[in-house]
């Protein structure tokens, strides 16, 4: 039974990866990605960002959005909102631990390099993915790090993290709960949140686990295929 079969008083918000969600294969935001997200904020259906990018580019894309939803960032390790007025921020994991797990890496003769954006992260590390996550988790045995694949970057957190679990509290103070919300994304990472979600959608260019984890996975791929999943559902109006 599909998301869409199971509640049918309309969704309580739209929560979204960004990164191969809302952009094309070349990681350029899309426009008619951009104009489903005003749609659907007009609409009176909140956007949440749900991404592994750090908060910097994600607060820049939320603003140029014209969102005011609630940010999940580093994966699930960040979580930015608005209070009275106010920009909040609140760690949810440490950074140092997954700081020691990468220099364990690296002394176990592993060739690991951190993105150029990792300067910025405050809650993990992320890493080039040159290496894959197979190869990465022998190595963490013991260290409470869980490594997680986006497509884009390694993630590297302290366990018991990561977008879903970040969601769920930004959620709760809402009243609303994951079964509430279409949820989109197409990497490993996004999978929790995606069998949580009331209706799930992924894309071609998806994960085969993200896929598998959708209730409706769309023909076309990146922001192409948001779009064509949303209107397929019945979430944005054709």
């Amino acid at each position: 039974m599909t998301g869409t079969a199971r509640r049918r008083g309309g969704w309580r918000a739209l929560v979204t990866d960004v990164d191969g969600t809302l952009t094309d294969s070349a990681r350029r935001l899309d426009l008619g990605a951009v104009r489903a997200v005003r749609a659907l904020e007009a609409s009176g259906v909140p956007v949440i960002l749900a991404t592994g990018n750090v908060l910097p580019i994600a607060l820049a894309i939320h603003r140029s959005l014209g969102l005011a939803a609630p940010i999940v960032a580093e994966n699930g390790g960040l979580v930015y909102e608005r209070v009275d007025g106010i920009d909040t921020v609140r760690r949810l994991a440490r950074r140092a631990p997954a700081l020691a797990a990468f220099r364990r890496l690296r002394r176990e003769g592993l060739p690991v390099r951190r993105l150029f954006t990792d300067r910025w992260r405050e809650t993990e590390v992320a890493l080039e993915p040159n290496v894959t996550t197979r190869v990465v988790r022998p190595h963490l045995r013991g260290s409470g790090i869980a490594v997680e694949a986006t497509g884009y970057a390694l993630h590297l957190m302290e366990k018991g993290h990561g977008k879903r679990p970040a969601l769920e509290g930004v959620l709760a103070a809402r009243g609303l709960t994951l079964a509430d919300c279409v949820v989109a994304g197409d990497g490993d990472n996004d999978v929790p949140m995606l069998r949580a979600a009331g209706l799930a959608l992924s894309f071609a260019n998806g994960s085969p686990a993200a896929r598998r984890a959708a209730d409706h996975v769309a023909r076309a791929g990146y922001a192409e295929g948001f779009v064509e999943a949303l209107k397929k559902t019945g979430v944005l109006a054709r």
